[in-house]
């Protein structure tokens, strides 16, 4: 009777040790992230004193690592065990949670699309509030630095964009040495030149702005990053398209394997 049972009913090998196999993966790199992550916090003496999570004006990278990894981990760990161990609860919430996060990415492409407008203002808000905590954490400053260095771009909408900054600002009672300047970030590279010269940007706003040129970049961040995303349209819509392919399978393939187990359940059940 039991081999009756079993022969009409099984849950599929192949679907349960890919899903197994594809989701420790996840789990073990979302592990890692937020271990990069704490390990980050532990050495900017976060974890000492978490009060200060929150006193950074502009955006943590770590924060990034963070949310990211906890996300593949949680996702990783419902679909692992829930598959290693045929648990329908975790298997459902691995598909929910999934369908959850495609809807949201789906919901932000087609906002971004209808409100470009309004993303841009933001992006401007974004970026101009992290150029004010430029110097008050060395994750967020090395982002900024290399956010200007992959673009060739100074600031949201152009260099003067770094009076937001005390330490760069223009202002007569500012006693910074980097006053009317920017990062070394924003200069333009001569190839000519092995070593980097972080005084490049110094007092470089206090020139006439056709000889700005010359030296730094003068193009903001915001276009630039536009004009990426339109050489680029067909890649990251590609990456987008793989993307939500692969969540709609491991959304299919799961839920496939809990009609497989409830199938089997319900057999026993009757039998």
């Amino acid at each position: 009777m039991s081999g009756n049972h079993y022969k009409g009913h099984e849950v599929s090998c192949c679907i349960k040790y890919f899903i197994f196999g594809f989701n420790i993966l996840f789990w073990l790199l979302g592990m890692a992230l937020v271990g990069i992550g704490l390990w980050a916090w532990s050495e900017k003496g976060v974890l000492s004193n978490i009060s200060s999570i929150t006193d950074l004006g502009g955006l943590d990278p770590v924060w990034l690592f963070m949310v990211v990894g906890g996300v593949m981990f949680i996702l990783g760990f419902a679909g692992c065990i829930g598959a290693l161990r045929e648990n329908t609860f975790l298997l459902k919430f691995f598909s929910v949670f999934l369908g959850i996060i495609f809807f949201l990415e789906l919901t932000t492409g087609v906002l971004a699309f209808v409100f470009k407008d309004w993303i841009k203002d933001q992006l401007n808000l974004f970026i101009n509030n992290n150029i004010r905590a430029y110097r008050d954490d060395i994750d967020l400053q090395n982002l900024i630095d290399f956010t200007q260095e992959y673009w060739e771009c100074c600031g949201a909408f152009g260099a003067d964009d770094w009076n937001l900054n005390i330490y760069f600002n223009c202002t007569d009672g500012n006693p910074s040495r980097e006053k009317c300047g920017v990062p070394f970030s924003c200069c333009t590279k001569d190839p000519a030149e092995d070593v980097i010269n972080t005084q490049c940007g110094y007092d470089i706003r206090a020139k006439p702005d056709s000889e700005q040129k010359d030296y730094i970049n003068v193009k903001g961040c915001v276009p630039q990053f536009e004009k990426w995303l339109q050489d680029n349209l067909t890649l990251v819509a590609g990456i987008f398209i793989g993307v939500a392919l692969l969540q709609i399978f491991g959304i299919c393939l799961a839920q496939n394997l809990v009609s497989d187990i409830e199938a089997v359940q319900a057999s026993c059940f009757f039998t």
